[in-house]
């Protein structure tokens, strides 16, 4: 007897617990069928003639603070809304063909097509609108969702409108975040200094504003300071501007260097090839640049492979690029000095036109293979976008191509100082004569320079594909960039390479404002012709077989 009341218990238990599960979701369904029922009357009241009653049907929703009535207020300011003319139902109308498709204005549910002469679009002026801006501002304000109410004071801010004043303070009142709530207290102090408010709030609103520290505040402070009459607001606002100024020229400057140490890190990428090539081999190598570009068309190719395997790859493209392009471009390196310039070494001119015929020659070969239009690589998702660092913004691209710069010049070191292959090449460099009686292959270990340092090149052309266009003219845009590195960081010296480098790649970004781009390489190059004349062999001397002939 006992056995057989255990499953009957059970059972009803079971019973009751679906029953509860039932009776909340109809609880739930009541609660909102409820506030829907609350809401309507108020979306209804927008269905007038009247802009008055329109405007105070607007100030009604945005008092509810529900965030359900904001596609009505949006659809209301962008045009979209709609009296029907058979019951005079407030909808959401979006053209369609023949007519329009209405939905519900508060669940947004469809409520299928109609005619266009079936409804009547709601008419408003300017004052409605900037109610309805306000309205939606404040329920923004009020968004449980952070980014949206941060963007929302972000918008106040730049907005500036008095209107906004109630929201906001009501906003502040809830706010917990603490970012959140010091930029809405900073859209407040901006709002109010539009407004007017009695000039001991201002002058309170002032240093609230000047702690921004942004081109915004600036600008909100010098309004004010040109638009008042009260000379104890003017001066404040006054000494609030110099002080932001003063703080926008050193993150001015900041700037100025992360742009040139970008700049350079790609200078660095392009010279530091032709480096080992010119202080080994002491060869001119005018075809380096075509090396550049040889790594960003691989890098195309690569790409379009992976993508037609499939396009969830590219982002690992890049990592595939770099040993296909140093591969590409080594190869290329060591057939031109095997086929042409190990017999010319000694001969310096006929070098130079040696490799600009081969540059020439190689570009016209990528305008025949890929066309002379540009190519599009695309940047992998770990390389788009940008953050903000202070007053600065910092590319990603930018930042791992100055991250990778500084790796393959680290890693290049480590070849130079702990291969064998490395080795000789230092020996070749210091004292090519006795590198030979010691029984070092010259031609093998020029072989692997050219090879070598055309690889690196390469390799740059992959960094260069992510910021640059990939174009046949690709690498004459660096080339002499290039040679003006090597020469004032010192020839065949990888330290002088990555000083000469960032010093060019700055020293451009600070002349360029005042005397442009052309004007500014111009001016750089004029300095390294007066500080070779001091100093001949670059910032860091390498004895090397160039100096001893």
């Amino acid at each position: 007897m006992r056995f057989r009341q255990i499953p009957t218990f059970s059972l009803i238990a079971a019973a009751l617990l679906a029953l509860l599960c039932l009776a909340q979701p109809d609880k739930a369904a009541a609660q909102s069928d409820g506030a829907d029922a609350q809401l309507q009357p108020l979306v209804a009241a927008l269905g007038t003639k009247n802009l008055r009653d329109i405007g105070k049907a607007v100030t009604a929703l945005a008092a509810t603070g529900d965030p359900a009535v904001a596609p009505a207020l949006r659809a209301l300011n962008d045009g979209d809304l709609y009296i029907q003319k058979s019951d005079g139902a407030v909808v959401i109308g979006r053209s369609a063909q023949g007519g329009y498709a209405i939905s519900d204005p508060l669940t947004g549910a469809a409520l299928g097509e109609v005619a266009r002469g079936a409804v009547d679009k709601i008419r408003i002026n300017n004052a409605v609108r900037r109610a309805v801006r306000a309205a939606l501002g404040g329920l923004d304000l009020l968004s449980p969702d952070r980014a949206r109410r941060l963007a929302a004071a972000q918008a106040v801010f730049a907005e500036k409108d008095p209107e906004f004043l109630p929201a906001l303070d009501a906003a502040l009142a809830k706010e917990k975040d603490a970012g959140v709530r010091t930029a809405m207290e900073r859209a407040r102090a901006a709002t109010v200094l539009a407004s007017d408010a009695a000039p001991e709030e201002k002058l309170a609103a002032i240093d609230t504003v000047a702690a921004r520290g942004d081109r915004d505040a600036l600008a909100s402070l010098n309004i004010i300071a040109e638009a008042t009459e009260d000379e104890a607001l003017r001066a404040a606002a006054r000494k609030a501007a110099a002080g932001i100024e003063t703080n926008l020229q050193a993150w001015n400057a900041a700037q100025n260097v992360w742009y040139g140490l970008s700049l350079g890190s790609v200078l660095l990428l392009a010279a530091v090839g032709l480096a080992i090539t010119f202080g080994v081999m002491g060869v001119i190598n005018m075809a380096h640049g075509e090396m550049v570009m040889l790594g960003a068309y691989t890098t195309f190719v690569v790409q379009s492979v992976l993508r037609e395997i499939s396009p969830g790859l590219i982002d690992v493209s890049l990592i595939v690029a770099i040993p296909a392009a140093f591969l590409v471009a080594g190869a290329v390196g060591v057939a031109i000095e095997r086929g042409i310039i190990r017999f010319l070494y000694g001969r310096p001119l006929e070098t130079l036109l040696a490799t600009w015929g081969i540059s020439l020659i190689l570009q016209q070969a990528v305008r025949t293979i890929f066309g002379p239009t540009n190519q599009e690589v695309a940047n992998p998702s770990w390389m788009s976008g940008a953050f903000e660092l202070g007053l600065m913004t910092i590319t990603y691209n930018r930042l791992w191509i100055l991250v990778f710069a500084l790796l393959v010049l680290a890693a290049l070191m480590l070849v130079l100082r702990r291969t064998p292959i490395g080795l000789q090449m230092r020996a070749v460099t210091q004292n090519r004569r006795m590198a030979s009686n010691m029984g070092i292959r010259t031609d093998r270990v020029d072989a692997m320079t050219f090879g070598l340092g055309s690889g690196i090149a390469g390799i740059a052309g992959v960094a260069l594909s992510q910021i640059d266009n990939v174009s046949p003219n690709l690498g004459q845009s660096y080339i002499i960039d290039s040679f003006m590195v090597v020469v004032f960081g010192g020839v065949g010296n990888l330290w002088g390479t990555l000083v000469g480098a960032m010093t060019l790649g700055v020293a451009n970004k600070f002349l360029e404002p005042y005397a442009g781009a052309v004007l500014g390489k111009i001016l750089v190059l004029v300095f390294i012709i007066l500080f070779i004349q001091r100093r001949p062999r670059g910032l860091f001397a390498l004895k090397g077989r160039a100096v001893e002939a």
